[in-house]
This record gives structure tokens, sequence and C-alpha cells, in this order.
């Protein structure tokens, strides 16, 4: 089995409890919201949204996926941590058999925050990441990022 991992870093003016409850807590209510094109709904299929918990995204009409179940493996609401994996899905194709996603938001010392991001790709054999698929993934997370980070901005009572 091979894995390959990336990672990202993400600066943001909007406080690491605020951005974690919008992105991990509240993405059910806020992705489908704000961003409509992509997402049709997030619904929690197993579990009361904590650890063991799954979670499917139905995405909207037209778009290439249908939907995506994620469980969650780890939810640290204090210090902002979270770890869940791709479970299934249309993404899951071609040898790919899932994707760990740990993300942690840490406060930057000014009022905003860090967001760590990392995604391990595990497949069943070794396959190769094509730039353009990587890149277009990236940016629609950064899309659905700076959504949710604008809303926060212009909510400043909004998951807090």
């Amino acid at each position: 089995m091979g894995v390959v991992t990336f990672a990202q870093e993400l600066e943001s003016p909007v406080a690491p409890d605020r951005l974690f409850r919008a992105l991990l807590l509240d993405a059910h209510t806020l992705f489908p919201m704000l961003m409509p094109q992509y997402i049709q709904s997030i619904d929690l299929i197993q579990g009361d949204g904590g650890a063991g918990s799954v979670k499917q995204t139905n995405f909207s009409q037209g778009s290439l996926l249908k939907y995506a179940k994620h469980r969650i493996d780890a939810l640290d609401a204090d210090n902002f941590r979270c770890k869940y994996t791709l479970i299934e899905g249309d993404v899951l194709s071609n040898g790919l058999k899932s994707v760990v996603y740990e993300v942690e938001f840490v406060d930057d010392g000014n009022g905003g925050s860090i967001c760590k991001m990392s995604s391990d790709y595990c497949s069943e054999r070794d396959i190769k990441f094509r730039e353009e698929d990587i890149e277009a993934g990236k940016d629609i997370a950064m899309e659905l990022y700076r959504a949710v980070e604008a809303y926060l901005l212009a909510n400043p009572t909004a998951c807090t």
C-alpha cells in the first residue's frame, strides 16, 4: 500500500476557536449556505458528531462527484484539532483506498490563527497524482475556506 502526504498551512485573521467551530463543528450548516454550487448538504448518518461519527457530504447537481463519507477519528474542541478519514465516495477510485485528514488551528499571537492541515492519500498500490488534479482540489478547498473566513469576518458574533 502506498501513502502520499500533502501538507499546508494557512493564515487567517479569524481566531482559532471560531474557525474550528465554523469549518468542523458547524460545517453542516455553513457549507451548503456559503457554497451551494458545490455542496447540497452534509448529513450526520452515524453517531453524535464526535469521534466515531460518520458524516455524508452530498455534492450539488452538476458536480463531478455525488457524495463523500467521512469518519471522525478524533475531535478535540479544546485544542482545536480534528482527525477524520474519507471512507467512501466517488473520489475513492483508481486504487485510492482512503484519505486521512488532520487539521489543527493555533493562535497566531495577533488575534488570528494558523490552520495546519495534512492529507494522507492511502492507496492499494503506488499511484501517481496529476498536478492539475491536486491543484483543482486545493483550489476548491481554498475557495470554501476563504468563503467561511469572509462570512466570519462579516459576522463577528457567528460561531462564538
